[in-house]
């Protein structure tokens, strides 16, 4: 699969070691920058070249991982959960079908981190399972 990464510039080394392991786990990284304070801007821009179908996935962190989770959220056909656990590594992929993950590089070790994001990149969603029309339903309200 090909990744792309983003963060803010005080998640950077966080980013850095995740980026180096999902390396190990064999797929395509790309950093989309650490440098700009404003983190929007970095989570817009991940979240709108995985929307545009330019990377499988997304990961993007910052210190909560709660704002690049809002700010990703804004571009459509962005799908981003901020994840905490693996339970919830893996449902955001197989419940929700989300295109990117985030996390709080200040409330997560790396350990965990790196157990979440092999969660989340091991699963695959099933459009026809039983959250099908849990999922449209979040696609049709964007798209009205």
């Amino acid at each position: 699969m090909k990744i792309v990464f983003g963060c803010d510039p005080n998640a950077q080394e966080f980013k850095e070691h995740l980026m180096a392991y999902v390396k190990e786990l064999g797929h395509e990284v790309e950093d989309y920058g650490s440098e700009d304070p404003i983190y929007a801007n970095t989570a817009i821009k991940v979240a709108e070249a995985v929307a545009a179908k330019k990377f499988d996935r997304g990961i993007i962190v910052c210190g909560t991982g709660i704002g690049v989770s809002i700010a990703a959220n804004k571009v459509k056909g962005a799908y981003a959960a901020c994840i905490h656990d693996v339970y919830q590594a893996q449902r955001a992929c197989l419940s929700n079908n989300a295109n990117i993950i985030t996390m709080g590089s200040q409330v997560i070790g790396t350990k965990l981190a790196e157990c979440m994001v092999k969660e989340y990149l091991s699963c695959t969603f099933d459009p026809n399972g039983r959250s099908k029309d849990k999922v449209q339903r979040i696609v049709d309200y964007e798209n009205e």
